[in-house]
């Protein structure tokens, strides 16, 4: 079971549910809401590269009583800069130029590409605990996330209720009654994409809709830029879900293309 977030915005939570939020704050991603012990809890924040696209900036981890924060090319545990491979207290950090990976003993797998795109792959015995960006684990799409016994939340709403709190920092919410525009005039050359034969191994494997959409407002986002952030990210991603859900995505990046 995994939850990723990637590209422009892009979240698909434990249940498989795909949403954009756009914030730029500290967010909870992922953590064990167990009131009594908390056994680890993951933070990200994003924030806009060079190239005005999002991207992850650092990503905090808690294991138990052992933190991780994590930037690009650098690992610092417990307030100290480490060097990788890393391993201690059931941790294993490992990175090079394209990831930077950590495993924790108690079922726990974080893989981010140093950039846009983080995925958390976590043991099925956090089922119905979690809490964060990535949702509840309860295997149910949609439930207690954007509806539950009260409300109704859309996905903006239901970012901003995942913020954490810290004095002396300032960052706006986005904005909760932004609709997403409708970018159907992308639809054929994304659906074109990725039904590319290169994709045939994984076409029975995800929900293709859900990454049709997500490469439509990619598209919209760039407003016709035609940069390969716009093009290639959720391509990539649904390449990495693919493989994760063993299948064999053929080679799709082209010289010119990605």
């Amino acid at each position: 079971y995994v939850c990723s977030t990637w590209g422009n915005n892009h979240f698909k939570t434990f249940d498989g549910d795909i949403y954009q939020f756009p914030g730029i704050c500290e967010y909870n991603f992922a953590s064990d809401c167990r009131e009594s012990y908390k056994e680890f809890s993951v933070h990200i924040q994003r924030g806009l590269n060079s190239n005005n696209h999002p991207e992850i900036q650092y990503i905090l981890i808690t294991i138990k009583d052992f933190t991780v924060y994590l930037r690009p090319k650098v690992a610092v545990v417990d307030g100290r800069i480490v060097k990788t491979p890393y391993y201690s207290s059931g941790v294993l950090i490992e990175s090079n130029d394209i990831y930077t990976k950590v495993y924790a003993k108690l079922g726990l797998v974080l893989i981010w590409n140093q950039e846009d795109a983080l995925m958390v792959e976590l043991d099925s015995k956090f089922n119905n605990y979690t809490c964060g960006l990535c949702g509840d684990y309860n295997g149910i799409p949609i439930y207690n996330e954007f509806i539950n016994e009260v409300a109704s939340y859309n996905s903006i709403t239901y970012g901003n209720l995942q913020k954490i709190s810290k004095p002396n920092t300032k960052c706006e919410d986005p904005d909760e009654s932004q609709a997403l525009p409708s970018c159907n005039n992308h639809r054929h050359e994304c659906e074109s994409l990725l039904t590319s034969s290169a994709f045939a191994d994984c076409r029975l494997r995800l929900n293709l809709e859900m990454y049709i959409q997500a490469c439509m407002q990619d598209k919209c986002a760039c407003k016709g830029k035609e940069d390969s952030f716009c093009l290639c990210s959720t391509i990539s991603e649904y390449s990495r879900q693919c493989s994760h859900a063993g299948g064999r995505p053929g080679e799709w990046r082209a010289q010119h293309f990605c």
